[in-house]
């Protein structure tokens, strides 16, 4: 009889692949293919969901799930245990929010060229993704790479008519493809040196340090590239920003822990980690965090503002992981629990907030067609659910109590001064993970200060649409079920330290380190619950004392203003201007380059200064050496003749030298020189 956890999941990811299907037989923009496809989706959701928990709370670590079909035989490679399961959930989760939530973002009626292309390919990228994650070989873990892949590459240009999207979209192709080169190279190495494409952790310890250390590099490579670790992030702030938001949502919420959960899996499979390898994890995700806080705080788009969050959350999951590998490799096991307990509950945490933050923007980008805060301001009088939803997200993704954000960075400040009370190397890397982290929550208060009140508070624009609505309920609903899981995570830590606990004991952390850690953390439940009734105390203390204050107020007005008796909307702060001063004292890292105004002649024209700053690795790195490369090999184009000739002629050399290979000329040489 089929194990009921692996057979949701293949029902789930079988109903995934399938949930656009049937919009190719009707008519385009037909509003039933869509609700068939949603429908699907929502159905896949909730089979995986139920799978990967059954996984993670029924007795067996390893459950094999039942063969496909395939053309050359049944499909091989295909398992669940606590670490995919552990993924699983966010894959189908954020997937079916996403569906929900694009049926109304992007309906059918309004969107007919592109309909059907978004629902085949949103249900492929979830079935991509979770068949990545339950792959035990080579071959199903490519099959799920490149149906990710492609997926993710024909939704972020699903609006094939805007050069943004071309633009990013093949920049996303070129970075993913390369990433796959590596990926082969990673894989031939493992299959030259076990002999197997299988995933077996036994075959991985046995292997030589040197080895080992070769096939971690790679996979740190290829698996940062996926994860968008400074600097390999250059195709993702483009991506994010050009891709429908939905779409936004799930390549931030999941896609992009589609690299850290590589990074693990290869990373258990090479028996005990060096202390190197913690290390330099550890360096990535640093830089990663406040680099990628930083560079949020100089965008003027919304979407690419969350994008570099992006970076610095991943940076975040970085940080935990490396702690925990050093923690692993010294033989601390309390900061190699609380490290790894970090990094895996970061993936959840920000999975939830981060695809909340990305459906609340589109939620704004769709009701006032604009992603710039500075051309925002007052949306939360007509936007009030939107913004309650957005407010719930800002305070996650800040890491501030009661929300989810908090709990898996004080599992990450925990592993810090735990490990910084050793001697020796161990104690500067908890140190440098306290003052990253730190520098980092700091920067992203003072980022979301900046955004939400730039777009919800204050007065609005001038160049605001008039009458704005808020979103209809199949865009509420799922920011409001993200919202409450939030809040859910944050304050009742008993939900999922159990769930923790369960992936940590399945992880190969060595036979000397004490799995037991987080069934200990009871503190972070009462710490949870009292920073809820501490909120609670000092939001009703504000609004009563408003209210009282409020009645007593005298209306008037003073005998001198300064000029401001009637201040209009651009008088108010913009959020350029609010981040002016962070980004001057990161100017070292960001560059920003201002464009001043020329005011000449009597009567001058209306004008205006704006700042830009550009990506560091995009911008600075990638684009001018393309540019250099393409220079040096403009000879080539020579060879581009346009004649059907020569390129038969260049077809028949080159059989020639290949044919040629097949000669012995070194032995036809030996026996001419023996006289034979």
């Amino acid at each position: 009889m089929p194990d009921p956890a692996s057979s949701l999941t293949l029902l789930a990811i079988a109903f995934a692949a399938a949930s656009g299907l049937p919009s190719l037989a009707m008519r385009r923009g037909s509003r039933k293919g869509q609700v068939v496809a949603t429908s699907g989706m929502l159905l896949a959701a909730v089979l995986g969901i139920a799978g990967a928990l059954l996984a993670l709370l029924q007795p067996g670590s390893i459950r094999a799930l039942p063969a496909l079909p395939w053309p050359a035989g049944n499909l091989p490679g295909m398992r669940i245990d606590p670490l995919s399961a552990f993924f699983l959930v966010p894959v189908f989760l954020v997937g079916g929010m996403s569906a929900l939530y694009g049926s109304s973002y992007r309906p059918a009626v309004r969107n007919p060229r592109t309909a059907r292309r978004m629902s085949v390919f949103l249900g492929t990228l979830v079935a991509g993704m979770a068949v990545l994650v339950v792959s035990s070989d080579a071959f199903s873990f490519i099959l799920g790479w490149e149906a990710m892949a492609l997926s993710a590459f024909f939704l972020i240009g699903i609006d094939d008519e805007s050069a943004e999207a071309r633009s990013a979209g093949l920049v996303y192709l070129l970075a993913t493809h390369a990433g796959t080169l590596v990926l082969f190279a990673l894989f031939a190495l493992w299959r030259t040196v076990t002999g197997s494409f299988a995933f077996d952790a036994a075959a991985g310890a046995a292997l030589g340090p040197a080895t080992r250390g070769a096939l971690f590099l790679l996979a740190l490579l290829v698996f940062s590239l996926k994860a968008g670790a400074m600097p390999l992030h250059f195709w993702l702030p483009g991506a994010h920003a050009a891709a429908p938001s939905h779409v936004s949502a799930l390549l931030s919420g999941v896609v992009l822990k589609m690299g850290i959960y590589g990074l693990m899996r290869f990373t258990f499979m090479l028996g005990e980690p060096a202390p190197s390898w913690g290390w330099a994890v550890l360096a990535v995700g640093a830089a990663s965090s406040v680099l990628g806080v930083a560079f949020a705080m100089g965008q003027h788009d919304l979407k690419r503002l969350l994008a570099y969050h992006s970076v610095e959350n991943i940076g975040i999951i970085l940080m935990g992981f490396g702690l925990g590998l050093i923690g692993v490799s010294s033989g601390r096991g309390l900061v190699a629990v609380l490290g790894m307990g970090a990094a895996l509950l970061h993936v959840w945490n920000h999975a939830i907030f981060k695809s909340l933050l990305f459906l609340g923007a589109g939620s704004v980008v769709s009701r006032t067609g604009t992603r710039s805060p500075d051309r925002l301001g007052g949306l939360a009088a007509a936007m009030p659910w939107t913004a309650g939803f957005f407010l719930v997200g800002s305070i996650a993704i800040a890491g501030l109590p009661p929300l989810n954000g908090f709990m898996s960075e004080f599992l990450l400040y925990l592993a810090a001064f735990v490990g910084s009370r050793y001697p020796g190397a161990v104690d500067s890397g908890p140190l440098l993970v306290a003052a990253a982290l730190a520098t980092t929550g700091a920067l992203a208060l003072a980022c979301f200060v900046k955004v939400y009140g730039a777009i919800f508070l204050g007065a609005p624009r001038t160049t605001q649409r008039p009458g704005l609505r808020e979103s209809p309920p199949s865009m509420l609903v799922p920011m409001g079920i993200l919202a409450m899981l939030c809040i859910a995570i944050g304050v009742l830590p008993g939900i999922w330290a159990p769930l923790l606990d369960r992936v940590i004991r399945s992880l190969p952390l060595g036979t000397g380190v004490d799995r037991s850690g987080l069934m200990s953390l009871a503190p972070v439940s009462a710490l949870a619950f009292g920073s809820l009734v501490f909120a609670a105390v000092v939001t009703l203390a504000f609004l009563g004392l408003s209210f009282l204050v409020g009645r007593r107020v005298r209306r008037g007005q003073g005998t001198w203003d300064c000029g401001y008796a009637k201040p209009g909307p651009r008088m108010q702060y913009g959020a350029s201007s609010f981040a002016a001063s962070i980004v001057g004292l990161f100017s070292w890292a960001l560059r920003p380059r201002f464009h001043i105004p020329r005011i000449e002649g009597s009567f001058p024209g209306a004008t205006g200064m704006h700042s830009h700053v550009d990506d560091a690795s995009l911008d600075r790195m990638v684009i001018p050496f393309m540019r250099k490369a393409e220079s040096r090999i403009q000879w080539f184009r020579r060879f581009q003749q346009g004649q059907t000739q020569m390129y038969v002629l260049y077809v028949l050399v080159t059989l020639l030298a290949l044919l040629c290979t097949l000669v012995p000329f070194g032995d036809m040489l030996a026996d001419l020189v023996a006289g034979r």
